[in-house]
């Protein structure tokens, strides 16, 4: 299959894109976690994947405790408000409450584990896909992937850039480290006075913890127009060209999978896969993850993601960055980093599919990420068009039979 026709028109995609992220970003409600913004968004989008001929299409319902996403950080300073106050009369309690504190952290934010989600009021969320079939017999598919939730805010990072925000972070981690150097100092026996003005230095550290109690604010929801309504509609996108071209393919099925609640930690995409993802073993089966694609100069496939703890597939990342060679279009080969978060991609991943996380965004994070400055008026229309662009060249390989 030749598909040049489509990619030229790639400006003409972006536009689609940016026109439809902009009427829902105004015209619906805010979109976090398992609202009814974030159902809105699903349903809307799964009836324009009927529109553009999908044969199967349907919106799925889970069960979730979004406000655990960032709940760790009540468990984990209270803790460490527990551990300097304990540091005083019993150090070997002190050194116990960091280690539980920095646990739930790792469990709870490092990894998205469920380890406190019992612990959070539960609501419903939304996932929506549709997939539409070749004319003949099924014997590859593709999955286009993106997350139709916003976040919540970040007030420090917005206030103080992400380098104000990285530094408190860091300050929180280091006082907690401290915590747990100087209590081992005085269970091996340090001088009375020093360990008692030791720990009168960990005051310092006080106001770092207290101010994270605050490091999300859930009354206002960010519009998420490039975090990720600018990945969701990459698929969509492609969808309409093949629909306005008449392009049918032989034996390649395309999937459009739009997997809520992102932001609370991979539970839309983790639900999904565990009511779905025993279906795709028939035959070789890609998935792209989209996240944030506003960025031109960081695009990049990640070859691991989730703070860099799970492997993507190597010839679904290859496939994309040879695509994007092909047109010539900047595309690096990295890693969600630790402290980076995740794409919906690790979910996949750690489910069995074959997939891999695009991401067109600086790791270390511009003045918009999970702030209310992330509106349509932030898209960037050739960062769209270029990854339209790649995407429709991986499936045109992918239909010819590359990386199977």
């Amino acid at each position: 299959m030749d598909l040049r026709k489509i990619i030229d028109k790639k400006n003409e995609a972006a536009q689609f894109m940016i026109d439809e992220i902009t009427h829902i970003c105004t015209k619906f409600e805010k979109r976090a976690p398992g609202t009814y913004g974030e159902q809105q968004a699903c349903e809307y989008m799964a009836d324009q994947l009927k529109e553009l001929g999908c044969d199967e299409v349907y919106v799925d319902e889970f069960k979730e405790n979004p406000d655990s996403f960032y709940g760790w950080i009540y468990f984990t300073i209270t803790c460490c408000f527990l551990a300097f106050a304990s540091y005083f009369f019993m150090p070997a309690l002190s050194i116990a409450f960091i280690v539980i504190g920095l646990t739930l952290c790792v469990l709870q934010f490092g990894l998205y584990k469920k380890t406190l989600d019992k612990c959070f009021k539960e609501l419903t969320g939304h996932n929506a896909a549709g997939f539409k079939k070749p004319t003949g017999e099924v014997k590859r598919r593709i999955i286009f992937n993106g997350h139709p939730d916003a976040t919540w805010e970040w007030p420090f990072k917005y206030k103080f850039t992400y380098l104000g925000f990285d530094i408190h972070m860091c300050l929180c981690i280091v006082g907690a480290l401290y915590m747990v150097g100087i209590s081992i100092a005085k269970l091996a026996g340090v001088d009375a006075a020093i360990a008692t003005k030791l720990g009168l230095v960990g005051l310092v550290f006080v106001p770092f913890w207290f101010g994270l109690y605050f490091m999300w604010n859930k009354k206002r929801v960010v519009d998420g127009a490039n975090d990720n309504l600018s990945g969701c509609y990459i698929g969509i996108a492609i969808l309409k060209a093949l629909k306005e071209e008449g392009i049918e393919f032989e034996n390649t099925e395309i999937g459009v999978v739009l997997t809520g609640s992102e932001e609370a930690g991979l539970r839309g995409a983790k639900a999904w896969c565990e009511a779905h993802a025993h279906e795709f073993n028939d035959v070789p089966t890609f998935v792209y993850s989209y996240d944030t694609i506003t960025q031109p100069e960081y695009m990049q496939a990640n070859y691991r993601d989730l703070n860099a703890t799970v492997k993507a597939d190597k010839d679904v990342s290859d496939l994309y960055v040879e695509a994007c060679e092909e047109l010539g279009i900047k595309c690096g080969k990295g890693m969600v980093p630790p402290l980076g978060g995740a794409t919906d991609s690790a979910a996949f991943a750690q489910a069995g599919m074959r997939s891999t996380g695009i991401t067109a965004l600086n790791h270390a994070l511009p003045d918009f990420y999970h702030t209310r400055l992330d509106t349509p008026e932030k898209l960037n229309k050739g960062c769209l068009a270029d990854c339209f662009a790649a995407s429709v060249k991986v499936l045109e390989m992918f239909d010819n039979g590359a990386k199977q």
